[in-house]
Formats: structure tokens, C-alpha cells, sequence
């Protein structure tokens, strides 16, 4: 199936969107600049985001689905619980590295929506859930339920903090560290209690 050049425009604005807030944040960003660097008129663009909140939760949801996408692969490969987190930490350490790396798109939403009942708070909590969530998934395969739980909310403070550290700067480092830890944090939950 072609997609239609109506959602051919509203993912051409979403990429552009995403682009922009990345480089610049979600306030610092207007429609009008929105709206000018993706080249559609500003019927076009209220007509498939009637606000910018609802643009900013689908630029969210766009990334998280590509990352989700990752993620799907990774739990389709023959590999152990060990090499498949050690896969994500490697994921991030090669985004650390890229020339359009500005640190975390949710993070920074985060920053900017504050308000646990605001939709785009509610979006940054979804990805950040469901990376948790599917860690958690690959953990219970070689541990307990509950050990599964809390090493996948440890092993997620772990990437984020080395996300902030790579956009101080840090990044090899930080995730060198945070991969470390994450073995150890893994190797010490499956050990009998």
C-alpha cells in the first residue's frame, strides 16, 4: 500500500519537527519556524496537528517507535539476556559519537513539561516504561521476576545518567562505566540469594 500524499506531508512535518526540537527544544521552537523549514501551509499543518502539544507527542511517538523497532529485532536474535543489554548500552555509546547527538530528546521534554498530567510528560514516561519494561523482559529469562524488576530500573539510571554525561562531554567514558556496571548489576541478580 502507497502511503497517501496527505500522511506523506504529516510525516514530512513530524521529521522536520523532530529535527528542530532536537536541535533547538520545544518552546525555543514555534510552528511559524516549524511550519517554513517544512514548507506546508498553515491550514495543512492544523489540520493534522491541531496544537503544537499534539506535534510534540507524535514527534515523541516517532522516535520511540524507531527505537522500539531496535528493540524488536534485538529480542528476535539468538543471543543471551547478557549480550542483548550489553547491545543497548553499545546502541547508545554509538549515538553518544554521532555529530547530531544533543542528549536526549525525552529528557529535555521532560525539562520543558513538567506536569505528570501533561500529554507530552505522559509520552516521555511511556518510552522511558517500555525501555525499562522491555529490559525487564530480556532480565527474566536468567533471574527472578522481582530481581528482573529492579535490575531493568537500575540498569535504565544507568543509561540515562550516561546520556547526560555524553552530552557534558563524557560519553565514552560513560558508557564504557555504565556497560560495566550493567554486567556486574546482571551477573550479581542471577547469583543465588
Amino acid at each position: 500500500m502507497t502511503p497517501s500524499p496527505a500522511s506523506d506531508k504529516r510525516q514530512h512535518v513530524v521529521e522536520t519537527a523532530y529535527a528542530l526540537f532536537k536541535r533547538a527544544g520545544f518552546h525555543a521552537t514555534g510552528i511559524d519556524r516549524i511550519i517554513a523549514e517544512a514548507g506546508v501551509a498553515k491550514m495543512t499543518m492544523y489540520r493534522h496537528f491541531p496544537s503544537k502539544d499534539e506535534l510534540i507527542v507524535e514527534v515523541l511517538d516517532y522516535r520511540a517507535r524507531r527505537f522500539d523497532d531496535q528493540l524488536d529485532q534485538l529480542a528476535q536474535e539468538g543471543i543471551t539476556p547478557e549480550q542483548k543489554i550489553a547491545k543497548i548500552f553499545d546502541w547508545h555509546g554509538r549515538w553518544f559519537r554521532r555529530p547530531d547527538f544533543h542528549g536526549c530528546l525525552f529528557a529535555h521534554a521532560l525539562a520543558e513539561f513538567g506536569d505528570p498530567q501533561h500529554p507530552v510528560f505522559k509520552a516521555v514516561a511511556r518510552q522511558k516504561n517500555g525501555l525499562r519494561q522491555r529490559m525487564r523482559s530480556i532480565l527474566a529469562q536468567v533471574m527472578p521476576r522481582g530481581r528482573a524488576e529492579s535490575a531493568a530500573s537500575t540498569l535504565l539510571m544507568l543509561i540515562e545518567g550516561a546520556t547526560l554525561m555524553a552530552q557534558m562531554g563524557q560519553g565514552d567514558a560513560a558508557i564504557r562505566e555504565a556497560r560495566k556496571a550493567a554486567l556486574d548489576i546482571i551477573a550479581a541478580s542471577r547469583r543465588p540469594q
